[in-house]
């Protein structure tokens, strides 16, 4: 599933970051009845860089590059100073009575998370401003779904989408006989005979057809799925030069396949469009999978 919001920024990150910190401490004061030292609210710094960085962006060459730099450097400097303010206030919490510290257990537990993940950008921030590295490990793209990947598909439109990966299938008459939320995206290669097996498992029968775009072709794909008994494999191969395999992919089984496959993405539309895929409104993977589980059964 992928969103159409567009692809955060650091400087966006972190300030999201800056301002829910900010505000759980805040919180933690007020329900503690307050703290030995008042919670400084350095918002109006961190949004003032924001919108620095912002117009930074418009200036092109060395220049503004060094501007960037230096309001990026700022911003970095305040978000470690609310870090290590959300330290002292949860040192100063494990130092409370234990009524008093029952009252914030659950504030507690956000403002420990959320300040691991705040720390996890500024750290990818600085790498790849000062150090030019763009692709990190467990790189976050949002503190509030940690799970969430980058999803590129080379689209002109849509260079930059980021959610989940999930798998449809359909048979005929436009019926969705199984949907898959991944942890990680997979190479779509290593759908292909995964989903025939589960078509076989859940209907008791081999399908005649099995249609797919280029991304699901490989040879041995093609040999698996017609060792499990598959009779037509409708599934273009971009690359090819062999002159038997251009005339293979002339046949009008073949096109009819493909024919068929384009319609799927109707289906696709339709669950995004009508039935609330497009976005997830619940959290976390196992609220996923549940949002993809109504809108498949509204379908």
């Amino acid at each position: 599933m992928e969103s159409n919001i567009h692809y955060p920024t650091d400087s966006s990150l972190l300030n999201d970051g800056a301002r829910v910190l900010t505000r759980t401490m805040q919180k933690v004061e007020q329900k503690t009845g307050g703290l030995k030292r008042r919670i400084r609210n350095r918002m109006r710094s961190v949004t003032k860089r924001v919108i620095t960085i912002a117009h930074a962006l418009r200036h092109k060459g060395p220049a503004g590059e060094e501007k960037r730099k230096a309001e990026y450097g700022q911003l970095l400097h305040t978000t470690r100073q609310i870090l290590s303010d959300s330290k002292r206030v949860l040192e100063e919490v494990d130092s409370l009575p234990r009524r008093r510290k029952t009252r914030v257990r659950k504030l507690r537990e956000q403002l420990e998370t959320m300040a691991d993940r705040v720390r996890s950008v500024v750290h990818q921030t600085k790498s790849r401003i000062f150090g030019g590295l763009t692709k990190l490990p467990g790189k976050l793209v949002s503190l509030f779904e940690p799970h969430t990947e980058i999803i590129r598909k080379g689209k002109a439109g849509k260079p930059n989408e980021f959610g989940k990966l999930v798998q449809v299938q359909e048979a005929e008459n436009q019926i969705i006989t199984h949907y898959e939320v991944f942890e990680e995206r997979p190479s779509d290669q290593r759908l292909l005979v995964a989903a025939v097996e589960t078509h076989k498992q859940k209907l008791n029968r081999i399908p005649r057809l099995v249609a797919a775009d280029a991304g699901f072709y490989s040879r041995a794909n093609e040999e698996a799925v017609q060792d499990i008994g598959v009779k037509y494999i409708s599934i273009p191969n971009r690359s090819t030069r062999s002159k038997e395999r251009q005339q293979l992919q002339k046949r009008r089984w073949f096109k009819n396949g493909q024919k068929w496959r384009t319609g799927c993405e109707g289906r696709i539309s339709a669950l995004k469009r009508r039935h609330g895929l497009a976005r997830c409104r619940y959290h976390g993977m196992d609220g996923m999978r549940r949002w993809v589980g109504l809108g498949t059964v509204a379908s």
